[in-house]
């Protein structure tokens, strides 16, 4: 099993920053690719950003160049820099990773358990 432990949520004004962090601890041989999603209040779940092993990263429009996302391997933790930030931010964000067990299993999805980010104007 996979956990993940996120935190640096919270209240900010517009303009103002802010950064998630999200550790993956347990049983694990490997973590393949790392990211967030979050979801605003009546809309969808979508994918903000994410890392893969090699360091290429994508994000969706609305947040490039004001978000930066990053990992460090050797602690397997994500992170999102989150600068200028907008109230249309405003969301529960989710991180998550694609881990395998063994090295002869599948890569399986594990999800944090969110952490608000609301954004004032």
């Amino acid at each position: 099993q996979v956990q993940l432990a996120e935190s640096g949520g919270g209240l900010v004004q517009a303009g103002g920053s802010l950064r998630l962090s999200c550790a993956a601890s347990g049983s694990m041989f490997s973590i393949n690719t790392m990211g967030w999603y979050r979801q605003a209040p009546g809309k969808q779940r979508e994918l903000v950003a994410r890392i893969f092993t090699g360091g290429t990263t994508n994000y969706v429009n609305s947040v490039r160049g004001r978000f930066t996302i990053s990992r460090d391997n050797t602690k397997n933790t994500v992170y999102l820099q989150m600068n200028s930030l907008k109230p249309e931010d405003t969301a529960v964000y989710y991180c998550y990773v694609l881990a395998r067990g063994t090295p002869a299993s599948m890569p399986d999805t594990y999800w944090g358990q969110g952490t608000q980010v609301t954004v004032s104007s």
